[in-house]
C-alpha cells in the first residue's frame, strides 16, 4: 500500500480517516473495531456546557421538590452538587485507553471561563489535542458578526495560553466571510480547522402542532461546501484543513485532498453502511493512487486548490446560469429519468 499517512494538528496519522465526534465513541468495543478496520483518529463526542447546566438545573429541582413539605423530609432527599463534566471525562479516558490511535476531546461552551475550565481538565485525560466547537445562533438583533468573531479569536487565545494541547477549531458555515476569520483564528494559534459542523435546525410537526427532532444522515451533496472552502484555504494559513460531512466514498476523500485538506471527518457512512466499509474506502483510494502514480496523498494534496489552478472562478464562481452556459455538470447523463 501507498503511503496515507497526514497530520491532524500536527498529528501523524497513518491515514486520513478520521471518525468525526458522535455517540459512537461512547462505546469502546466499537472503537476498536474501528481501529482495527483502519480509521486513523478519534474525536470523542462533544462536551457541551449547555447541556451540562441543564442537567444541573433539573437535578437541583429534582432534589429540592419537597424542601417545603416538612423539615424532616430535607434528611431524605439532601442537597447533591451536579458532578458537571466528570461523567464525560470518565468516559473519554475509557476511549483513550482502549485504541492506540490518537484520540481527541471535543467541547462547546456558553463562557470563556469555561472554555479554559474545561479544556484543562480535558487535557489531563491523555488527549492527543482538542476539538472547540465554534457557532452562534443569533438571539439579539443588536450583536454585531464584530463581536462574535472577537470572542471566539479570544477563546482560542485562552485556551492555547492554559493548556499544551493542539487546538482545532470546527466551524459551521454561517459566516459573512469565513475566510477572514479563518486567517484571524489561525494566526491566533488554531492548528486545525474543520470545515464544517453540522447544526441542528427547527422543525415543527404541524399535525401535533409542535417542534420535532430535525436529525437526520448527512446528505452527499453537503460536502461541496468543504470542497471550497478547503480549496481556497490551502497554502493561505498554516493551521491543517479537516473537510467534514457528506464525505461517503474514495471519490470523495480524493477530492478533499485535490482540494487541498488533510484530512476527512467522517460520521453518517459509519452509521448506513457500517464500520467494515473503511477498509474499501482505504482499498479505494489506495488503488486510485496506483492508477495516478502518486506515492503519498502529498504527491497530489492541494493540486486543484485555488492559488494552483488557473480559473480561479472554479472556486468563486456562484451564479447557476453561468454554469450551464460553460459547461455539463457532472450529475446529468444521457439516461436522465
Amino acid at each position: 500500500m501507498n503511503n496515507l499517512t497526514t497530520k491532524l494538528m500536527g498529528v501523524e496519522l497513518k491515514n486520513p480517516l478520521v471518525l468525526g465526534a458522535c455517540s459512537l465513541s461512547n462505546h469502546p468495543e466499537k472503537l476498536k473495531e474501528l481501529e482495527e478496520a483502519g480509521i486513523s483518529a478519534i474525536v470523542f463526542k462533544s462536551l457541551f456546557e449547555e447541556q451540562i447546566m441543564r442537567e444541573a438545573y433539573e437535578l437541583e429541582e429534582q432534589l429540592h421538590q419537597y424542601d417545603d413539605r416538612n423539615a424532616e423530609m430535607t434528611n431524605l432527599f439532601p442537597v447533591v452538587e451536579h458532578s458537571g463534566p466528570g461523567e464525560h471525562i470518565l468516559k473519554l479516558k475509557a476511549a483513550v485507553d482502549a485504541v492506540s490511535i490518537p484520540v481527541f476531546a471535543s467541547i462547546n461552551c456558553v463562557y470563556e471561563q469555561t472554555w479554559v475550565e474545561y479544556a484543562k481538565a480535558l487535557a489531563d485525560t491523555g488527549i492527543a489535542g482538542l476539538e472547540l466547537n465554534f457557532y452562534d445562533t443569533p438571539k439579539k438583533i443588536e450583536r454585531t458578526a464584530q463581536e462574535i468573531e472577537d470572542y471566539q479569536v479570544r477563546i482560542v487565545e485562552a485556551v492555547k495560553k492554559a493548556t499544551n494541547l493542539p487546538i482545532q477549531i470546527k466551524l459551521s458555515r454561517y459566516y459573512t466571510n469565513p475566510l477572514n476569520l479563518i486567517e484571524r483564528l489561525d494566526k491566533a494559534g488554531a492548528d486545525s480547522f474543520v470545515l464544517f459542523n453540522r447544526l441542528f435546525l427547527p422543525t415543527i410537526d404541524t399535525h401535533k402542532e409542535e417542534f420535532a427532532l430535525s436529525w437526520d444522515y448527512t446528505e452527499p451533496e453537503e460536502r461541496l461546501y468543504a470542497l471550497r472552502f478547503a480549496g481556497l484555504m490551502y497554502g493561505k494559513i498554516d493551521a491543517d484543513i479537516v473537510s467534514n460531512t457528506g464525505i461517503y466514498t474514495w471519490n470523495d476523500v480524493v477530492s478533499m485532498i485535490l482540494a487541498g485538506a488533510n484530512s476527512v471527518q467522517i460520521v453518517s457512512v459509519i452509521y448506513k453502511w457500517g464500520w467494515k466499509h473503511i477498509p474499501t474506502i482505504l482499498d479505494r483510494l489506495d488503488g486510485w493512487m496506483n492508477s495516478k502514480g502518486y506515492k503519498s496523498l502529498d504527491d497530489f494534496r492541494g493540486k486543484l486548490a485555488h492559488i494552483n489552478i488557473k480559473d480561479k472562478t472554479q472556486y468563486t464562481r456562484a451564479q447557476y446560469v453561468d454554469i450551464l452556459l460553460k459547461q455539463k455538470p457532472l450529475f446529468l447523463t444521457e439516461d436522465i429519468r
